[in-house]
C-alpha cells in the first residue's frame, strides 16, 4: 500500500486563543498529544507537523524534534501549498488530515476514515462531509497527494489556499467523495470539544486531567462516559442552540 501519513497543521498564532497549540494539557503540550495518539496507529506510516516558517513557531519545531517526529515550514497562509510539501518532504502518497486544534483525535476514528478510502474506491473521505455528526474535535479527511497536487494547480483562490479540502467537497461532480457518519452514543454533533477559545482550553485541561494516564490512551467513549457524571464539562462542551 502507498505510503500514508498523518499531516497534522499547526502554528502558534490565534486571534482568539493565541498558543492553543501548544496549551498544556496534564503537563504535555496539546500538540503532543496529538502526535503521539497518531504515532501508535498501525495504520499510519508516520506523522509529519506542518508548521510556518515564522519565528514564534521554534516552539512547534523544538517538540517535533524532540518527539522524533519529522516537522515541514511553510507558508502562513497558504496552509494548502504547506501540507502539500510537508506530505512531499516525508514521501507520502496519502495524507490524512488532521488539525492541531484536535487534541482528542481518537485513533478508531481515524482508523475508520482510512479503512473507508481504502473499501469505497472515492478520491475523498471525510466524517464532516455532511456537516457533524462526531463531536466537532474529531475530524478526519483522507486523500490522495496526488488530488491535492490537482487542487494546488486549478485554484488559486484565498478561502481555498486556507482551508486546503474546499475545493475538493466543493466539486462533488468532478471527485468521488464520502462521507463517514458517527453512530449509536458517539452521534453528538452537539458537542464542541475542539481548541477555538481560552474556554476551550480550560474544559480540555479539564478533561485530560480527568482521563489521561502516561500508561494508556483514552477515546470518544470515555469522553462521553466523563461528560456524562460531569454535566458542568457537557455544559462547556455544548454547542449553543443555533450554532
Amino acid at each position: 500500500m502507498d505510503p500514508i501519513w498523518a499531516v497534522v497543521a499547526g502554528r502558534m498564532a490565534s486571534s482568539r486563543a493565541p498558543g492553543k497549540t501548544m496549551a498544556p494539557l496534564a503537563g504535555r503540550p496539546s500538540l503532543w498529544h496529538i502526535v503521539q495518539r497518531l504515532g501508535r496507529m498501525p495504520e499510519l506510516d508516520g506523522v509529519v507537523v506542518a508548521t510556518t516558517e515564522r519565528p514564534e513557531d521554534d516552539g512547534i519545531r523544538i517538540l517535533a524534534r524532540e518527539a522524533g517526529i519529522p516537522c515541514y515550514s511553510g507558508s502562513v497562509d497558504d496552509v494548502l501549498a504547506r501540507t502539500l510539501e510537508a506530505a512531499h518532504s516525508v514521501g507520502a502518497r496519502t495524507i490524512v488530515q488532521v488539525t492541531g486544534d484536535c487534541p482528542l483525535v481518537d485513533p478508531e476514528v481515524v482508523a475508520e476514515a482510512i479503512g473507508a478510502y481504502g473499501d469505497e474506491c472515492v478520491d475523498y473521505v471525510s466524517n464532516r462531509l455532511y456537516g457533524y455528526t462526531y463531536p466537532d474535535g474529531y475530524d478526519v479527511e483522507v486523500f490522495a497527494v496526488s488530488l491535492l497536487e490537482q487542487v494546488e494547480a486549478a485554484t488559486q483562490e484565498p478561502y481555498d489556499r486556507e482551508h486546503v479540502t474546499t475545493y475538493v467537497y466543493g466539486h462533488p461532480e468532478r471527485y468521488r467523495l464520502h462521507g463517514v457518519e458517527a453512530t449509536g452514543r458517539r452521534r453528538r454533533p452537539d458537542l464542541h470539544l475542539s481548541l477555538d477559545t481560552a474556554p476551550d482550553i480550560a474544559l480540555m485541561q479539564e478533561i485530560y486531567g480527568a482521563l489521561w494516564r502516561p500508561e494508556r490512551d483514552f477515546g470518544i467513549d470515555a469522553v462521553l462516559d466523563l461528560l456524562d457524571v460531569r454535566p458542568d464539562l457537557a455544559a462547556a462542551a455544548s454547542v449553543p442552540e443555533g450554532s
